[in-house]
C-alpha cells in the first residue's frame, strides 16, 4: 500500500509500514518448539494425573486393571465427608493443626533468624548454616529428631537434669503431634530464611537512617519499616509454607511409622497414601487428595486476597 504526496510538481511516494505475518508465526512456532519439552512434561506428569484423579474420585478401583473402574458417583465423597468416619476427624483436624502450627513457628522464627543474621558478619556462613536442614533428607532429620525424642535421648536427659520426667514425645498422643509440628517447623526455617533475607536486602537504608534521625529505637524500626516493607516476602512464605504443611506426611512416617498412637499424627495426606497403596482404595484416595485440594486453595485465596486489600503484591 502506498500513498502519492504532491508538492511543487513533484510526486512523493511515502512506503507504509507493512507487517510480516510469515515472520512472526515462524517465531511463534520456534518459541513453542523450545517450550514443548516443558510443556510435554506439564501435561504428562501434572495435567493428565490430575484429570484422572478427578474421575477416580468418583469411581471405585482397586488399581493396576483399568477395566475393574466403576463409576460410583459422589458415594467416595460421602465416605470422606461422614463426621462418622476418621477423616474429617482427627484426620483432616490434624492436619490442619499441624500445618497452622508449623507455619506459625517457621514464619517466627524465619523473620527472627533472617533480621538477626541481616545484622551479623560472616552472613554467608550463617545462612549456609540454618539451610542445611533443607539440604538433608526427610529420612535423616526425622530418624535424628526420633532419637532425641525417646525416653533416653537428649532432650528428656536434659529434663530429667531440670528435675522434670520423661515425656514421651512420641508415644503420648497428648504429645506426638506438636512434637512432629515442632520438626517440621524446625527444618522449614532455612528456605524461608533465604527469602526473608532477600526481602530484609532490598530494603533501603535510607529509610532507616531517616528513623534513626527521628530518634527511633530498633523495636520501633522493626515494626514501622521492616514488617511492612518484607510483607511481599512474608506472604510468599506463608503460602509456600502452608501449601507444604498440608502436603507433608514424609516425616510422619519416619517419626511415627503409622500416624499414631491412635492416629494421633495421622494427616490427610498419609491417610491418602495408606488407602491408595496400602488397601487399594484408590477411588476413596482421590476424593481425599480433591478435599485437600479445595482446602489449600481456599487458604491461598484467602492469603492473596487478604494481601490485596493491604494493597501488597507477592512480586
Amino acid at each position: 500500500m502506498t500513498t502519492a504526496v504532491s508538492k511543487a510538481g513533484t510526486d512523493h511516494t511515502v512506503a507504509a509500514p507493512v507487517s510480516r505475518p510469515g515472520k512472526l508465526h515462524r517465531e511463534g512456532r520456534a518459541a513453542y518448539l523450545f517450550l514443548s519439552p516443558a510443556l510435554l512434561f506439564f501435561c504428562i506428569f501434572l495435567i493428565l494425573p490430575f484429570i484422572f484423579a478427578i474421575v477416580l474420585a468418583f469411581s471405585n478401583w482397586g488399581g493396576f486393571d483399568l477395566g475393574t473402574m466403576k463409576w460410583s458417583g459422589i458415594a467416595n465423597f460421602k465416605e470422606v465427608l461422614s463426621f462418622d468416619g476418621t477423616f474429617v476427624k482427627p484426620i483432616l483436624v490434624n492436619t490442619l493443626l499441624f500445618a497452622f502450627g508449623a507455619v506459625f513457628m517457621a514464619t517466627f522464627g524465619s523473620v527472627l533468624v533472617a533480621y538477626c543474621i541481616d545484622r551479623l558478619s560472616f552472613q554467608g556462613f550463617w545462612r549456609v548454616l540454618y539451610f542445611l536442614p533443607v539440604v538433608a533428607t526427610v529420612v535423616a532429620i526425622g530418624n535424628v529428631w526420633k532419637m532425641m525424642y525417646q525416653p533416653a535421648g537428649l532432650i528428656n536427659a536434659v529434663l530429667n537434669k531440670l528435675g522434670v520426667n520423661s515425656v514421651g514425645f512420641l508415644s503420648d498422643a497428648s504429645y506426638a503431634l506438636p512434637s512432629v509440628t515442632v520438626v517440621h517447623a524446625w527444618a522449614s526455617i532455612g528456605g524461608a530464611v533465604l527469602i526473608l533475607t532477600a526481602g530484609l536486602k532490598a530494603i533501603p537504608d535510607m529509610y532507616y537512617e531517616a528513623a534513626e534521625m527521628d530518634g527511633a529505637n530498633a523495636w520501633h524500626m522493626f515494626w514501622s519499616i521492616t514488617l511492612p516493607l518484607l510483607r511481599p516476602a512474608l506472604l510468599f512464605v506463608l503460602i509456600t509454607q502452608f501449601i507444604g504443611g498440608l502436603q507433608s506426611f514424609a516425616l510422619i512416617i519416619v517419626m511415627t511409622g503409622d500416624g499414631g498412637p491412635v492416629n494421633a499424627t495421622n494427616v490427610a495426606a498419609f491417610e491418602m497414601y495408606q488407602r491408595a497403596f496400602k488397601y487399594g482404595a484408590w477411588g476413596t484416595a482421590s476424593a481425599m487428595a480433591m478435599v485437600l485440594f479445595v482446602i489449600i486453595l481456599a487458604i491461598t485465596l484467602l492469603q492473596l486476597w487478604v494481601a490485596r486489600r493491604r494493597g501488597e503484591e507477592t512480586s
